[in-house]
C-alpha cells in the first residue's frame, strides 16, 4: 500500500478516535487532542510539508466534524509547519523517550491550544477565564499525559 494512502487511512482513524473516544474523556471540561500529536508526529518523521498537507486534512476532517469551518484547519496547518521545520534527522529510528513526549507534548498543545483560544475569544467576544485556564493550559496538560502513555505504549 503506498505511503499516502497509508497516512489517509491513519488520519481518518485519528480523527474518528478523537471524535468517538477522546471527545468524550473529559476531565473539568477539557479533552486531549490526539490529532494534533498525529500532526506533530508527521511533522517530525516527514517535514513542514508533509506536516502542513496532513495538518490542513485533519483540521479539514475536524471542522467538518465540529462545524467550526476554518479555525481547527488553520491550527493544525501552522502547527504541522513549525513542527516541521525541526525533522528528526534519524528518521528510521526516531523513539521518543517519556521525558521528551511530555516536554514536546506540552510545548505543542500549548502553541495550539493559545492560538484556538485566541481566535475564539475574538470570534466569540468572550473574556471568560476558563479559556485560559481549562481549554488552553488544562487541555494542553492533558494532551500532553496522553502523549506521554502513547510513547510508553508505541514505544515497545
Amino acid at each position: 500500500m503506498p505511503t499516502a494512502v497509508r497516512r489517509i487511512l491513519f488520519a481518518l482513524l485519528i480523527v474518528a478516535a478523537q471524535w468517538l473516544v477522546f471527545g468524550r474523556l473529559r476531565l473539568w471540561g477539557t479533552y486531549p487532542d490526539i490529532v494534533l500529536l498525529y500532526v506533530a508526529w508527521i511533522g517530525i518523521q516527514q517535514g513542514r510539508r508533509v506536516g502542513s498537507v496532513v495538518g490542513f486534512g485533519c483540521g479539514l476532517l475536524m471542522d467538518m466534524i465540529y462545524g467550526t469551518w476554518g479555525l481547527h484547519m488553520l491550527v493544525k496547518t501552522v502547527v504541522g509547519f513549525l513542527v516541521g521545520l525541526f525533522p528528526a534527522s534519524e528518521r528510521e529510528s526516531l523513539l521518543i523517550l517519556p521525558r521528551q513526549a511530555f516536554a514536546g507534548g506540552l510545548v505543542i498543545a500549548l502553541l495550539q491550544n493559545g492560538i484556538l483560544v485566541t481566535l475564539l475569544a475574538l470570534q466569540t467576544g468572550s473574556r471568560d477565564a476558563f479559556l485560559v485556564t481549562g481549554l488552553w493550559l488544562g487541555a494542553s496538560l492533558y494532551t500532553a499525559l496522553v502523549g506521554v502513555l502513547g510513547s510508553v505504549v508505541l514505544g515497545r
